[in-house]
């Protein structure tokens, strides 16, 4: 049986170089595998929006004046720690997540990564794109461009990747000249308050200004105190499209405020009928239940050619079958763990039993018994007649089939033609990832050039995505601010300028 690495770790916000207790318990994190068995604790008071916020502004002018080559110093400096911490990184995300070992430790090694691909100078690296630059205007006259860190950023993240995601925000943000007010998911604090420990670590040895990263833990209202803030500059989020949306509303009337949104998906998957159907399906049914189908990559939607459908189907089902459910720390490893939390189970469940009403059941989603207790749930699939782009938002019990199910639910169509598959797998609002299975160099043109999403992989599934490129969607994913390798993009924005060497002016008609 699953049994935590550490004792329960007690809460504390970071504000203005300094680490403040937080008791209580009104935002506890619990392991998913043993639910008796709390992870983190502890209760933020409003003020410390307020003052992480102050403390931010207070170091940004300090910060962007230190130049690149001190911020290269301290996140070096954070990459030497998150490379020597990843064992702990390791057990507390197994822990507070529900993820096996591996796929922990995978997240784990990701955070000292995002340095390098950030720092890369060079062709195609990130910082070209942001690199001052001259152009001549005429003999005399030099037109430049610079680049300026936005200012204060907010930085909120999801508990399915509790360190790499927020990690993808705050690296770029600082190596640019921001100062960062972070908020952890609340599901994940204890992951969060690691990654602010080995920050904040890494300022101190280059005595970095106090108050360049702060820390604030809670929950929604929390959320809703940093993002609607006065202080910010801008807004750096992974989650959902709900609560995307709630962003966006909260900062309609601050047009100049950067908004970088990475929401949901709802990822399709084509298999045409010359795919390779062992790979097909091996990376389907990967990318559909990687991480208990908790990331926002996770393939829901399954188009199949009618010529490989029954085929495709039947090793769908027995590979499904074959997946290993279970303690997330037990030896040999199990492929999948818990879901996140009960009110996350239910919510996938039902789903599941709102979804299958005119739908083939073909393993149906159920909750599992394991020692410890944990939120456990077994991997479903289902043939549905075809899939429907419906209003965002709107509730499956009446009538709503475009809706992102945040767990370990594939459903599958069958169609006749290419093209109807391409219609097929664009009936959706969101647009973050799709895949395509086929040799055919012509198929592959049509549906890389057709499909709408921002991610689109041929015989590969929809699940992971190489930090050496852009990751971000469209429609209901994202708001066009590509993260992965460009996220430095949207954490500066180029200033314009012309310089006169000589004594020339403009004299226009009518001047005297």
């Amino acid at each position: 049986m699953n049994t935590p690495s550490h004792p329960r770790i007690e809460g504390r916000n970071l504000i203005g170089g300094r680490w403040i207790p937080i008791p209580g318990d009104a935002v506890v994190s619990r392991m998913p595998s043993m639910p008796a068995t709390a992870v983190w604790s502890g209760a933020s008071p409003a003020c410390h929006v307020d003052e992480a916020v102050a403390a931010a502004r207070r170091a940004g002018p300090a910060w962007a004046k230190a130049g690149r080559e001190l911020r290269r110093r301290v996140l070096m400096a954070f990459k030497s720690l998150a490379e020597s911490h990843v064992d702990a990184l390791t057990s507390l995300i197994r822990d507070e997540t529900g993820k096996p070992t591996w796929d922990a430790r995978a997240e784990a090694q990701l955070i000292a990564a995002k340095v390098d691909v950030t720092l890369e100078e060079g062709p195609n690296a990130a910082m070209s794109r942001v690199a001052s630059f001259e152009v001549p205007l005429t003999a005399t006259r030099t037109g430049r461009c610079w680049f300026r860190p936005h200012g204060v950023m907010a930085v909120l993240g999801p508990f399915n990747f509790p360190a790499h995601l927020p990690n993808g925000h705050i690296v770029p943000a600082l190596a640019m000249g921001n100062t960062v007010v972070f908020k952890p998911s609340d599901k994940a604090p204890a992951c969060g308050q690691m990654l602010a420990e080995l920050m904040q670590r890494a300022l101190e040895s280059c005595d970095a200004p106090p108050g360049v990263f702060n820390l604030v833990h809670g929950g929604a209202d929390v959320a809703s105190a940093l993002t609607a803030h006065d202080g910010l500059d801008g807004v750096l989020f992974t989650g959902s499209w709900a609560v995307g949306r709630r962003i966006m509303l909260a900062n309609i009337d601050r047009p100049g405020r950067i908004l970088a949104l990475e929401m949901g998906g709802n990822s399709p998957a084509a298999i045409l009928p010359d795919a390779d159907l062992d790979q097909a399906v091996a990376e389907c049914v990967r990318s559909a239940f990687v991480t208990a189908g908790q990331r926002c990559t996770c393939t829901r939607r399954l188009v199949v050619h009618r010529d490989v459908a029954d085929e495709a189907i039947a090793r769908l089902d027995r590979a499904i079958g074959a997946l290993s459910v279970g303690d997330p720390a037990s030896d040999p490893p199990v492929f999948m763990g818990p879901v996140i939390g009960e009110a996350a189970r239910r919510s996938v469940l039902a789903a599941h039993d709102a979804l299958a009403s005119g739908s083939e059941v073909v393993r149906a989603m159920r909750t599992l018994d394991m020692p410890g207790g944990g939120w456990y749930v077994s991997p479903g699939l289902m043939r549905v007649e075809r899939f429907v782009r419906s209003e965002p938002d709107r509730p499956i019990a009446s009538g709503g089939d475009d809706v992102e199910v945040f767990g370990p639910l594939l459903r599958v169509a069958v169609c006749d033609t290419p093209e109807a598959m391409l219609e097929q797998c664009n009936a959706t609002s969101y647009g973050l990832a799709a895949s395509v299975f086929t040799k055919d160099p012509d198929w592959t043109a049509m549906f890389t050039d057709g499909l709408r999403a921002g991610c689109i992989n041929v015989n590969t599934g929809t699940a992971g995505a190489s930090s050496k490129l852009p990751f971000g969607g469209l429609g209901l994913s994202g708001n066009h601010r590509p993260a992965g390798a460009f996220s430095v993009d949207y954490c500066a924005h180029p200033i314009a300028g012309m310089v006169e060497r000589g004594d020339a002016f403009m004299r226009c008609p009518g001047m005297g």
